[in-house]
């Protein structure tokens, strides 16, 4: 894969941007030599030094990655969020189209957090709004599955498997 020329690849564009971000510039902007401007003046106002955090909440903003950060936040406190009893009888599949994917490990509990939906979508709206999760799917345990995949051909499929 050539890039054409004057057009520019994607390591190259979140290089550019990652390192404007960096430098608390707009991507593709030049300074203007203006005393007036953060960062014009040695001790001037904008030359403070940022903390850590800052530049990484800025950067996750400008890079678009708000979303999924806030997504792996709700998968890894999923304990504290659903609660000790629950998280030892469910585990979270992952998030598809806004859906949490919650596997249950019976079909009892797949039935009583279908019930709890309301509840626990309110809560996930509220604590963790940048998620984007729509909605939240229990998967009781079933049958083995042969299918692997998005994709599936119909028919019959394999026969005499186990001879």
């Amino acid at each position: 894969m050539s890039e054409r020329p004057g057009e520019m690849g994607f390591a190259s564009d979140a290089y550019l941007r990652a390192k404007s971000v960096w430098k608390g510039q707009p991507a593709r902007r030049r300074r203007r030599a203006n005393a007036e401007s953060p960062g014009g003046q040695a001790f001037g106002h904008g030359r403070d030094p940022r903390t850590l955090s800052d530049v990484l909440v800025t950067m996750a903003g400008d890079m678009g990655w708000s979303g999924e950060l806030e997504q792996a936040r709700l998968l890894g406190e999923w304990a504290e969020f659903a609660g000790e009893a629950t998280a030892e009888h469910t585990q979270v599949i992952g998030i598809s189209n806004g859906v949490l994917q919650i596997q249950c490990d019976s079909t009892t509990w797949a039935t009583e957090l279908r019930r709890l939906r309301a509840e626990m979508l309110t809560r996930i709206l509220r604590e963790y709004p940048g998620a984007e999760i729509r909605d939240l799917r229990f998967l009781a345990p079933g049958a083995p599955s042969w299918r692997h995949g998005p994709r599936s051909v119909p028919g019959r499929g394999p026969r005499d498997t186990y001879g």
